[in-house]
């Protein structure tokens, strides 16, 4: 990716996370990301490709601080955990991302054009959390006959709901993730 599509999809993302997606000009799009509004369009053609390259800008972002040290093979469980709790840090690249996500997540509500996207993103999330609790039942680190599937679905969108709840400062970072490590022995067992 070129240095100045980078630049804009990050400009796009601050954009997103202070402002909303209502707030998103591509005029002041284009001044935060020092670039010419022509720029903009020939890169993302509209303001629906710009958001759609924004989500999945986000989504690869994630994926770079939520990478666990524990060994998927060896420590299912223990990636599982790690990699969910990653997402509650008091960093400024996952609180602009965390904000940004919900933003557009919220907004998906009234633009169907976006759901697909985070429907995806959202399936190859919870599919790779479900991969690490089958493996975990297998090693006996996770009750067994739980569904894996269902148990991802839930732990996902715990992270997502306490994320929120962090951000908006009605839960501290420490609540947070203590209630995320007792929803994961709820899930899984001691």
């Amino acid at each position: 990716m070129s240095a100045r599509r980078t630049a804009i999809l990050e400009a796009a993302a601050r954009v997103i996370a202070q402002r909303g997606i209502r707030g998103l000009r591509v005029e002041e799009l284009s001044a935060e990301a020092g670039v010419s509004t022509s720029l903009i369009y020939y890169h993302f053609r509209d303001r629906a490709g710009l958001l759609a390259r924004t989500l999945d800008f986000i989504n690869t972002r994630a994926e770079h601080y939520t990478h666990p040290t524990a060994d998927p093979d060896t420590d299912p469980r223990g990636h599982l955990e790690e990699m969910l709790l990653l997402e509650l840090q008091d960093a400024p690249a996952v609180v602009e991302n965390s904000t940004a996500w919900g933003e557009l997540r919220s907004t998906a509500v009234f633009q169907p054009e976006l759901r697909d996207q985070l429907r995806i993103t959202t399936d190859s999330w919870n599919d790779y959390a479900g991969d690490l609790i089958h493996r975990a039942q297998q090693n006996g680190r996770a009750t067994p006959g739980i569904s894996p599937d269902d148990a991802a679905d839930r732990l996902t969108a715990l992270v997502e709901g306490l994320s929120k709840r962090w951000l908006s400062g009605t839960l501290t970072l420490d609540r947070a993730r203590h209630l995320l490590r007792g929803a994961v022995t709820a899930e899984l067992g001691p």
